[in-house]
């Protein structure tokens, strides 16, 4: 910026391409142990090139994306200003742009973003970096009518040209409702490294991240997902281990605990294979590897899906998660259809945690409760978790149902009688109250090697407190069954409690795909 001012070319140049002839050290890591300079490349035109995707996602998720877009585009306001030639908000098909669009997609219904690898809950679009970069991308891009009713939200402007472009937008009642879809957003310099989908039905988002590392605040949870409804999470992202900015927690710095638990496999929704974190936590390796789209399906407003594999995160094991929200006219909500399929070239034990908030309702297993609390392991997170309750599976399916906010949510499993059930709790080995308590259902399964994991999560009925009456508080599934599972195709059978039944059939492979049959 200094360089602009004073039109002095030399610092512009060091600014836009590093500085001349400087070697830097690609092995070198910061603090948080991430490479300072894996490429070797250097300045503000490089530092758009690598983070940011194609579509906009910038790799380390929605948090760090907030953070960055205030420097990246006061500086590209700038220069366009200054050096309207090297046509700043065109570089990289207008990457930057794109990118803001790309992040407000990246949150909830509450405009919240999504709290992928080091993100806070909380942050939100109402943030002044999202006022800058909402004002930047009106008035620079193509004044999309949508981001004025997100302006008008965030109720300020920017003092420049930009918010008085928007003000006038707003007074001359332009704005439009920002209409958040179902999108596919590619991850990697030139979209080839994984990405992230987010499926929206009504009032149900979800969140599946099939992306590459994420840099330094990357976490190890390949194929992980988590569900919304009407901004608030069904099933959560556990996120950071930080309390920002307060000095008594750490002084407001990354604890321990976000290496030792949040980091971690098992404290997301995904496969931990023989208690051991995907890439075995190192990231050296992980940020080797992302995973790969097998296919992603909006199309169809009431059959949406999204499909990805991930090959590397364990040595000899393949896992392939199919996700889909489902509109049925004989549920009362969209549900989630959940498929991953394991393929391994020797027998494991398979942990598959669902982390849900609110009160238990109700199983349809027996469980026990210890008398006393003990750490479920001693390392990779499990050290983290106390176990509350323990069961084997009943039958072909094991169900738990629980309340939270006044709504009611099942999970439906097919499970087998050697699987076991446990209830966990975060907050072992927590003697600073780091971590918050919150509960979760694990599915284990031992000594297997190939498998097939499939659940649906339903979101019904309602409880008032203030009429003191709880409508449509059971499941309204009767049976979740495998019919089909072979290399090509895996179909999955669901009958409702008035015996209708709908069969959904995926293509497991590039060479079988096809469309998804409900």
């Amino acid at each position: 910026m200094i360089g602009l001012v004073m039109d002095d070319q030399e610092l512009i140049d060091r600014a836009l391409y590093g500085i001349k002839g400087l070697k830097l050290d690609t092995n070198k890591k910061d603090d948080d142990g991430g490479f300072l300079n894996k490429d070797g490349k250097a300045g503000f035109l490089a530092n758009i090139e690598e983070p940011f995707s194609p579509d906009g996602y910038y790799n380390e998720g929605p948090y760090y994306q907030r953070y960055a877009m205030y420097p990246f585009l006061i500086f590209a306001e700038g220069l366009h200003n200054v050096k309207p030639e090297l046509k700043i908000f065109e570089y990289k098909e207008g990457v930057l742009l794109k990118s803001i669009n790309a992040l407000l997609n990246l949150s909830d219904a509450d405009g919240d973003f999504f709290p992928l690898n080091d993100g806070q809950k909380g942050m939100s679009y109402y943030n002044d970096a999202l006022v800058t970069a909402v004002d930047i991308s009106y008035h620079f891009g193509t004044q999309d009518p949508g981001l004025l009713s997100i302006a008008k939200e965030q109720n300020k402007v920017l003092l420049d040209d930009s918010g008085l472009a928007v003000a006038l937008g707003i007074k001359n009642g332009n704005e439009e409702p920002f209409n958040k879809k179902s999108i596919n957003l590619s991850d990697g310099p030139k979209g080839t490294q994984g990405g992230v989908a987010i499926l929206r039905q009504d009032d149900i988002e979800l969140v599946f991240k099939y992306a590459a590392q994420g840099s330094s605040h990357g976490h190890y949870d390949k194929l992980s997902y988590s569900l919304y409804e009407k901004g608030e999470e069904i099933l959560q992202d556990y996120g950071l281990a930080r309390f920002v900015n307060i000095e008594q927690k750490g002084g407001g710095n990354y604890l321990k605990e976000n290496k030792t638990w949040a980091k971690q496999t098992i404290a997301h929704n995904t496969v931990t294979q023989n208690e051991t974190s995907h890439f075995n936590g190192k990231y050296e390796v992980g940020s080797q590897h992302h995973s790969v789209l097998n296919y992603f399906s909006s199309e169809n407003e009431k059959v949406q899906v999204a499909s990805a594999k991930e090959v590397n995160a364990y040595p000899g094991t393949e896992m392939l998660r199919t996700m889909a929200i489902l509109k049925d006219e004989d549920f009362e909500k969209p549900y989630m259809l959940d498929i991953m399929k394991v393929t391994s070239d020797k027998a494991n034990q398979y942990d598959f945690p669902y982390y849900f908030l609110g009160q238990v309702v109700e199983t349809n297993f027996e469980y026990q409760t210890p008398k006393s609390l003990n750490p479920l392991g001693t390392k990779n997170g499990y050290q983290h978790l106390f176990v509350e309750g323990t069961a084997k599976a009943p039958s072909d399916n094991s169900q738990l149902s629980w309340l939270n906010k006044g709504k009611f949510y099942s999970l439906t499993s097919v499970t087998n009688t050697n699987d076991e059930l446990l209830f966990t709790r975060i907050g072992a080995n927590d003697p600073g109250f780091n971590l918050r308590r919150e509960a979760a259902l694990m599915l284990r399964r031992k000594n297997t090697k190939n498998t097939l994991f499939v659940s649906v999560i339903e979101s019904h009925g309602s409880y008032s407190p203030v009429s003191e009456s709880a409508v449509n508080s059971n499941s309204n599934i009767a049976a979740l069954k495998v019919v089909l599972d072979t290399d090509a195709y895996t179909a999955i059978q669901i009958t409702n409690i008035n015996g209708n039944v709908k069969l959904f059939i995926t293509a497991n492979t590039e060479t079988s795909k096809e469309k998804n049959i409900l």
